[in-house]
């Protein structure tokens, strides 16, 4: 079974637990808050604790898709989306966390590891 359909299995099986992404700068939990069966969720949860200050910020957010052919059916799962003012935070299924500001500015870019 490939690496991206376990994870989805794990990802949308149930919402009994949480998955915690570990980076160098920040230790993020997600939470998927729907129901078992859904293929995308417009309910889900963020957590995020700076490992240097301890301060810490939640989110609400939903997952995020690559669409298929018809540009409108998800199909393949990417990871998730969160806003939060003019900030955009980004927590990919490959262990990638981003905070942008605005568009095109990077504040965080670091690479993590999937605690399940």
């Amino acid at each position: 079974m490939n690496k991206l359909l376990v994870l989805v299995i794990l990802v949308f099986s149930s919402n009994i637990g949480a998955a915690t992404l570990t980076t160098e700068g920040y230790v993020i939990t997600i939470e998927v808050n729907c129901s078992e069966g859904n293929v995308t969720c417009n309910d889900v949860s963020y957590t995020g604790v700076s490992r240097k200050s301890g301060n810490s910020i939640e989110l609400k957010g939903e997952t995020w898709h690559a669409t298929c052919a018809d540009g409108i059916t998800p199909c393949r799962f990417l990871g998730y989306r969160f806003k939060n003012g003019s900030f955009s935070y980004l927590v990919l299924q490959s262990g990638l966390l981003q905070v942008f500001r605005g568009e095109n500015e990077i504040l965080v870019s670091e690479m993590g590891t999937w605690l399940y």
